[in-house]
């Protein structure tokens, strides 16, 4: 029943205006209440059960203790890493973090901005990939930097192709430095198990990591190039399909754009009877923890997603709101394990 009781019905409990209710309970800039009167009205509340309507407040306030986290998948380990990250922050700043995922869906990331802009967050994290399409870009920028106009503030993780504040991954680069240190173990002839072409994490890793090789005189095909769903599954499908089309005849190493990939490529290869490293060798991105667990260890780039999620919404809480010019790039550390020994 608590939640039928108004603030109206407090005021008329106390025997005070609404107005002096309000004042007693929430505060008023310039305003006092007599202490008399503030306990009259807080002893009613307390006996009316009495709980405050946060849409109303938010109109009050013109924004509310809410933060709106935008990710693609929270199943992804990376993500929830991300969302530890920001939910630490929050806390220690009293603020609530609500979730949402897109499933890599454009226009349901517009969609969910559209809905945390009406209900008035604090902020918003934008986390995860752009999309390489530019009506629902042009759309999701323009929903943003209204929001941004009107107070809210927003940090972006990923790609810096919005004006606004935004901790750019080093995905291209960090990826050519995997292949780079590849190549100097030995690996010669590369197969990549990249994400949808939409996804522009996905094209930017495959970009580097094929840019890596071909600077060390060892080009991907693009033949050796496969596309699949940026999941575990994904992997999985990916590398029975490399198996089964014979791609895997030749070549040393397979690249999975991230971890959770790497980690369906490694349990393909097993069911087909192969071995990691000694039959072929794999590397993923990203160093999600679920790794402790994988055999043989996964050679990968180490991105410190829970301080990126720290980071983000610090970098949105800090400021002034029309202030949105900060760009910071995070670059990846390669990490050598065994599933990438050195070649003889």
């Amino acid at each position: 029943m608590a939640e039928q009781v108004t603030l109206a019905d407090v005021a008329r409990w106390a025997g005070v205006s609404v107005a002096t209710a309000s004042r007693a309970l929430h505060g008023s800039a310039g305003r006092t209440v007599n202490p008399e009167l503030r306990a009259r009205v807080r002893a009613a509340a307390a006996e009316l059960n009495y709980s405050p309507n946060a849409n109303a407040q938010a109109v009050v306030r013109g924004t509310t203790t809410t933060v709106g986290l935008v990710v693609h998948d929270i199943a992804d380990p990376s993500a929830s890493a991300l969302a530890a990250g920001v939910m630490e922050v929050a806390a220690a700043r009293n603020l609530i973090v609500t979730i949402s995922a897109t499933l890599s869906d454009p226009l349901t990331e517009v969609r969910h901005v559209e809905s945390l802009r009406r209900q008035r967050a604090r902020a918003i994290v934008l986390a995860g990939s752009r999309f390489n399409d530019p009506e629902s870009a042009g759309r999701l920028g323009a929903e943003l930097v209204g929001y941004a106009v009107g107070g809210g503030r927003v940090a972006v993780v990923g790609q810096h192709r919005l004006p606004l504040r935004t901790i750019e991954i080093d995905n291209a680069g960090s990826a050519r430095r995997l292949a780079a240190t590849l190549a100097s173990l030995g690996y010669r002839r590369a197969a990549v198990l990249a994400g949808p072409e939409l996804i522009a994490t996905s094209e930017d890793r495959v970009t580097g990591f094929r840019g890596g090789m071909a600077d060390a005189g060892t080009p991907v095909p693009q033949e050796n190039v496969l596309v699949a769903p940026l999941t575990r599954d994904g992997g999985y499908v990916a590398m029975t399909e490399l198996i089964d089309l014979g791609v895997l005849n030749g070549v040393d190493v397979v690249f999975a754009v991230n971890d959770v990939m790497a980690v369906g490529a490694i349990a393909a290869l097993r069911d087909q009877g192969l071995r990691v490293p000694a039959d072929v060798a794999v590397a993923g991105f990203d160093d999600i923890s679920t790794l402790r667990d994988v055999r043989p260890a996964l050679t990968t780039v180490r991105l410190p997603m829970e301080r990126i999620g720290a980071d983000a919404l610090d970098l949105a809480l800090s400021g002034r709101p029309d202030d949105e010019t900060t760009v910071s790039t995070v670059i990846g550390d390669v990490v050598v394990r065994e599933s990438t020994p050195p070649r003889s």
